[in-house]
């Protein structure tokens, strides 16, 4: 569709009713009056249903990033529950928003729509384009120039130049390389990142401070990408954002396919994933475009890129590794043994797991504790206050052979200090690779059955078990997984609990 006529500012109930037959300035104050808009003077349609329980539409995404600077956006938009929002997350005090969508799934040229509204509908606003790579962002910014030149170069003031372009209201938009001396030094209101996967972390760093509310605007850090990996900087993202109060905007295959009018479900290959889903859609993939995808890709790949399902773990360490299987609610049993297991660390986290092993043999991790930069006194009255027994009666407390290292400043060890207030531990000498493999065979062992269960309070571990990787330069089973200080820690707990627990401590017979 080509440019036609501005949707007359309306209270959304009637959309068609029109003014003028050029883009105007004067901002659409509702969600219906911003999608017909875009539709007719960018000739984009965006699609508005919400097809997953747990998704949002694109249209979502646009209004809430419009609108942020309307004043009532937040009441606009109900949120769901699983968009990582809670009760006791943060009250809400900027524009910051994550869109986790799929390949194809329209993110690069929404976020460019809403590059083009915020410098043409709202003065002074200041917006920057960082993405993965350049040939990313340089998509992003053609967009824009395309848009620019199809009916909006009266807004401009000057030329369209290469990496960026000025308004005359003030505003500007410019396009970042993926430096840390490109992004330090900006002080803009609005920040889009696109493929966050593909990030420098120290760039990603440095970027989270760039965006300040000014001009009446508000600050937004807008996250963009798909999830390609469980330890990427994407997933931190997602699972950082119900601290954080982050609206994730999530939309998958079904939320942009074309609506399904006459095909036969029986005969669709798409028929066990759509489960007519896309009879209800008004997106824009072809369905035979999206059949000619699944055909060619693996099924973790069509899972990660295009249904938005967990991300593809070929490089994960226990890949079979489940939730919604190994994920339990459960609590301390009396009637059988407590042990708990240790990590140490300061600057990296010190983690202690209380963990029980029923009569059949399913391990059962009913709690954690994980902190940092804290000393082992603090640590061990945390332990004694959260362990639900006398400490005299724990079975034992399994730890890291490594905290028998004596200290030069205070001139003692770990174990030490711990055994003088109390806790008396263990420890023993083995592989990683020994650890891992008794983890492994918990999770599922060669008879198929799962000896694992982990509280849902137990969030840290979980996420470790999703996300313990090899090396990103061809990691093989054989080889030792990453050390990378975040998910590493909590499966050194885990692991030093089986190698202890698999060989009981020998009786030594000692002459005096």
């Amino acid at each position: 569709m080509t440019a036609s006529t501005l949707p007359a500012i309306s209270n959304g109930d009637e959309e068609g009713a029109y003014i003028d037959s050029k883009p105007q300035q004067t901002p659409p104050r509702t969600k219906r009056d911003l999608r017909g808009y875009v539709k007719d003077f960018l000739g984009i349609d965006v699609p508005d249903k919400q097809i997953c329980p747990d998704h949002q539409s694109p249209m979502d995404y646009l209004w809430y990033s419009f609108s942020m600077d309307l004043g009532s956006s937040i009441a606009d938009l109900r949120l769901k529950d699983d968009n990582r929002q809670s009760k006791n997350a943060p009250r809400k005090c900027n524009g910051d928003a994550i869109v986790w969508a799929n390949r194809a799934g329209g993110k690069t040229e929404l976020a460019a729509v809403a590059t083009l509204l915020d410098c043409v509908l709202k003065p002074n606003c200041q917006v920057r384009i960082l993405a993965g790579s350049g040939e990313q962002a340089g998509r992003m910014y053609d967009y824009l120039t395309g848009f620019l030149r199809d009916g909006f170069e009266r807004f401009l003031a000057g030329p369209i130049l290469k990496t960026k372009c000025r308004f005359a209201n003030g505003s500007s938009v410019e396009v970042l390389t993926q430096s840390a001396k490109s992004v330090r030094g900006q002080h803009i209101q609005k920040l889009r990142c696109d493929e966050l996967e593909l990030f420098n972390e120290e760039v990603f760093a440095a970027a989270k401070f760039t965006t300040q509310s000014k001009a009446g605007i508000t600050a937004a850090m807008e996250l963009i990408s798909t999830m390609h990996r469980p330890y990427g900087l994407m997933q931190r993202e997602v699972t950082s954002a119900l601290d954080f109060g982050t609206p994730i905007f999530k939309w998958c295959v079904w939320e942009v396919i074309e609506k399904c009018i006459d095909r036969s479900c029986s005969q669709c290959p798409l028929s066990s994933d759509c489960r007519g889903k896309a009879k209800a859609a008004n997106g824009y993939l072809r369905i035979d475009d999206c059949i000619t995808q699944m055909r060619r890709a693996s099924r973790a790949c069509w899972e990660a890129e295009m249904l938005c399902k967990r991300p593809s773990r070929q490089n994960v360490v226990f890949d079979e590794f489940d939730p919604a299987v190994h994920v339990q609610p459960i609590d301390y049993d009396p009637n059988l043994p407590l042990y708990r297991s240790l990590d140490f660390g300061f600057v990296n986290p010190f983690v202690c797991l209380w963990i029980q092993v029923d009569g059949a043999g399913v391990v059962r991790i009913i709690d954690e504790y994980v902190r940092s930069r804290a000393t082992i006194d603090v640590h061990a009255e945390q332990m004694k206050s959260q362990t639900p027994i006398p400490e005299e009666q724990v079975a034992t407390t399994f730890c890291d052979p490594a905290g028998k290292s004596v200290n030069d400043v205070t001139g003692t060890s770990a174990i030490r200090e711990l055994r003088a207030m109390g806790v008396i531990v263990r420890s023993r000498r083995s592989g990683i690779l020994e650890g891992i493999e008794l983890i492994r065979r918990t999770i599922r062992s060669g008879d198929g059955q799962s000896r694992l269960i982990i509280s849902p309070r137990c969030q840290r571990l979980i996420e470790a078990m999703e996300c313990y990787h090899y090396p990103e330069s061809g990691g093989a089973p054989g080889e030792l997984p990453q050390k990378d200080g975040l998910y590493d820690h909590p499966i050194d707990a885990l692991r030093y609990f089986f190698v202890n627990h698999a060989r009981p401590a020998k009786t030594a017979t000692r002459r005096y």
